[in-house]
């Protein structure tokens, strides 16, 4: 059993949390559209530049909101560190009738955070991806409502997932294959 609407999922936090890694997961469990801004802003930037501003949010925002019509779960994968950002992903669910379910992905150790910020491999050709001493420089908005938060510190990806899962449990279930 599932929602009779569509959901959309909006993953936030700062670079090298494991916000990806668990943002891909539930797309693969749901059967949902992936939709990582990653993704989406380097060939923007080779043709634009980067001075971008959201275009990147604006474009991802289209398909989401194309794919909830369709009946489609989307999974929107992106920093989302400034609340006009988490407005944004939270108006087109709106504006479509979906659900809106936010989760925010933190790694509580800064030890552990900068590890992983300095040992990820990068997926994406021409992604640049901000240093540990950028990150540490970011400052990002309270979340404005109440949201899911997932701290990955001194956790497995199987445990922080088990958990995603237990949590999106009394909401919806997967679409079954």
């Amino acid at each position: 059993m599932s929602f009779s609407t569509p959901t959309l999922f909006i993953f936030g936090g700062p670079p090298g949390v494991g916000k990806t890694t668990l943002a891909r997961r539930l797309a693969e469990r749901w059967r949902a559209l992936y939709l990582r801004l990653d993704s989406m802003e380097p060939p923007i930037v080779a043709v634009l530049g980067d001075d971008t501003a959201d275009i990147g949010y604006r474009a991802a925002h289209g398909v989401a909101r194309d794919n909830l019509r369709l009946g489609h779960d989307v999974v929107a994968d992106c920093v989302n560190d400034v609340n006009v950002t988490r407005d944004g992903w939270r108006d087109v669910a709106l504006g479509v009738g979906a659900t809106a379910v936010e989760i925010e992905i933190l790694c509580s150790n800064p030890d552990e955070h900068r590890r992983r910020v300095e040992t990820r491999i990068i997926d994406i050709p021409g992604l640049r991806v901000p240093t540990w001493k950028e990150i540490c420089a970011m400052r990002s908005d309270p979340w404005p409502r109440d949201h899911l938060i997932i701290d990955t510190a001194g956790r497995s990806i199987e445990e922080c997932f088990d958990e995603l899962l237990a949590h999106l449990a009394p909401l919806k279930t997967p679409k079954s294959s």
